[in-house]
Order: structure tokens, then C-alpha cells, then sequence
């Protein structure tokens, strides 16, 4: 091959590289990280547990409310090693009640994850707007929302969690709110998204600054761009990225809240099933019976885990840095 057929190919190979758009460059990077790969299955199996619980548990004959009394021995402990685990209890029974553990986690796994999507959700959209707002307006409006976050980041969170628990579970009771473990699940919600904005706002806010001082967005600001175009058209697909990135990292952190506050007491009331509540319950017999604190606490672990890795995955292959040319 001459010198001038191989740099005539080497130009076609490199024109395809730079005709891929930044979408189908960032999807081949990840691609190629076979660990975050995995753990995308791995979060893509939890949620389609979540989401097809009764049609799971009916498929395989268990139900997280049923109390099966001939599993437990007259100490109410489980009758059988490793939590008597059979064909007709996968992970055993839980003490003092004889619950399927398996049908429990599998519903428990609906309420960790609708936390934490609901709670993700509404965190990114009043970051994201109060960010871009912020940074693109500058002046008084950004100090006006900038002392606004430093104010909320000064209260201690977990600790009002717990204290204003009660009095807003019966104020939001009194607003219509059905009692009971639908309203706590409205307050953790709701008062997740209200102290969880503030970083979103903050990192948005970065980045609007860095944006909006850039040619194209000069260019659009002197042709007379409105400032609707200027946020939706300029500069939001622009901060797509570090936006996707935490919320792929915020959910996680959300689903180990829930669960920690429904161990303390704060969340989900039994009978119904969360991870949360099992690992509370788990802790009185943990020395009788150390499966029942074990399942819960792996499956939250894994779940936690295969997010996490599964945003580093897509952080890594949304890097405007990464070199293109290996993906050729």
C-alpha cells in the first residue's frame, strides 16, 4: 500500500470518528466498560422485579402478608437451618411472623426504588431550574437563590428528618394524605427533594456561568435569541451530561436513605414491606437467625453498588475528554 492510499485511509477512518454524534460516541464508550455493563443489568434485573412484584410473587407462589406458622419452632424462631429455606421459602422465613423473606424483599424492593426515582425526579427538576435561572440571570436573583441554598445546606438534615416526622405526617394526614405508610412516604419524598436540590443547583449553577460566557452563546444573545431559547436551545443540551451523571448517583443515595430511616423508625411501618424495615427487624435476631439480617443487607448493597458503578460508567463515557479515536 502506497504512502497515499493508507493517509487517504487514515482520513476516512478519522471523518467517520468525527460524524458520530456526541450521543452514539458517549453509548460506545460505555459499551465498551464491560463493569458498568454488568452492573446496568444488574439495576435493570432490580427494577423489573420492582415493577412486576405481584406477577413475580404469584409466579412463584409466595406472598410478602401470608403468615406461615409451621416454619417457626415454639420459640417462634425459623424451624430449619439458614433461616428454613426450602422450595417453598427460596430465603427462608422471617422470625416471629413465618413471611416469605424472599416476597417481602421483592415488594420491599418497590418502595426503595419509588423513593428514590420520585425523590431523584424532583430534586434534578427544581435544581436544574433554580441552577440555570441562577446562572444565567446573574445579579440579584443568583444571590437571592445562592444565600436561599446556603441556608438549606446549613440545617441538618437527617436530624429534622426524624424530628419534624410526626407533625408533618399529620399535617399532610390532614390535607387529604391517606394515613398511615402513604403519608411517611410523601414526607420522606418530600423532604428528601427539599434538602437534596441544593447540590444539583450548585453544580448546574457551575456550569451555566462557564456556558453562557462561550462564543455560540454569545453569537445567539446578539442575534436576539429570547431568553426561552437561550435556556432550552443554548444551554440546557449542554449540561445534559453532568445532569445525567448526578442523577445516577443521586438515586443510589436515595434508596440507602429510605432504608435508613425506616430502620430508625421514620419510614415504612410494618406489616408492609421495605428493605429498611427487615433490616430493623433482623437486628433482634441476628444472633438466632444472622439470614434474615444478611439477605436485606446484601440485596441493598448489591442494588447501591451496581448504581454506583453504573454511574461512574456513564460519567466516564459522557467525558468530552475521552479520545475518539479508539472507538474507531
Amino acid at each position: 500500500m502506497s504512502t497515499t492510499e493508507a493517509t487517504v485511509g487514515e482520513l476516512h477512518e478519522y471523518a467517520l470518528i468525527e460524524s458520530k454524534s456526541p450521543g452514539r460516541l458517549a453509548w460506545e464508550r460505555f459499551r465498551r466498560d464491560r463493569v458498568a455493563v454488568t452492573a446496568s443489568f444488574v439495576v435493570l434485573f432490580f427494577v423489573g422485579i420492582a415493577l412486576f412484584a405481584p406477577l413475580v410473587c404469584k409466579a412463584l407462589g409466595i406472598n410478602p402478608l401470608t403468615l406461615d406458622r409451621k416454619a417457626l419452632n415454639d420459640f417462634g424462631l425459623p424451624n430449619g437451618p439458614f433461616g428454613a429455606m426450602s422450595r417453598k421459602h427460596l430465603l427462608g422465613v422471617e422470625p416471629g411472623t413465618g413471611r416469605d423473606i424472599l416476597a417481602r424483599l421483592i415488594y420491599g424492593a418497590r418502595i426503595s426504588l419509588l423513593v428514590g426515582f420520585v425523590s431523584t425526579l424532583l430534586t434534578t427538576v427544581i435544581g436544574v431550574v433554580l441552577g440555570i435561572v441562577a446562572g444565567y440571570r446573574r445579579g440579584k436573583i443568583d444571590a437571592i437563590i445562592s444565600r436561599f441554598t446556603d441556608l438549606t445546606l446549613a440545617f441538618p438534615s437527617l436530624l429534622l428528618i426524624i424530628a419534624l416526622t410526626r407533625p408533618f405526617t399529620q399535617r399532610l394526614e390532614s390535607l387529604g394524605v391517606p394515613e398511615g405508610n402513604p403519608a411517611r412516604l410523601t414526607y420522606i419524598v418530600l423532604v428528601l427533594s427539599l434538602f437534596g436540590w441544593v447540590y444539583v443547583a450548585r453544580i448546574v449553577r457551575g456550569q451555566t456561568l462557564a456556558l453562557r460566557e462561550r462564543e455560540f452563546v454569545e453569537a445567539a444573545r446578539a442575534s436576539g435569541a429570547g431568553h426561552w431559547h437561550m435556556v432550552f436551545k443554548e444551554l440546557l443540551p449542554n449540561i445534559w451530561a453532568p445532569i445525567i451523571v448526578i442523577v445516577s448517583l443521586s438515586l443510589p443515595g436515595y434508596v440507602a436513605v429510605e432504608s435508613t430511616l425506616s430502620f430508625l423508625g421514620v419510614g415504612l411501618l410494618p406489616p408492609d414491606a421495605s428493605w429498611g424495615v427487615m433490616l430493623g427487624d433482623s437486628v433482634k435476631y441476628y444472633r438466632a437467625d444472622p439470614t434474615y439480617l444478611f439477605v436485606p443487607g446484601v440485596a441493598l448493597i448489591v442494588l447501591v453498588l451496581a448504581f454506583n458503578v453504573m454511574g461512574d460508567g456513564i460519567r466516564d463515557a459522557l467525558d468530552p475528554k475521552s479520545d475518539r479515536q479508539q472507538l474507531g
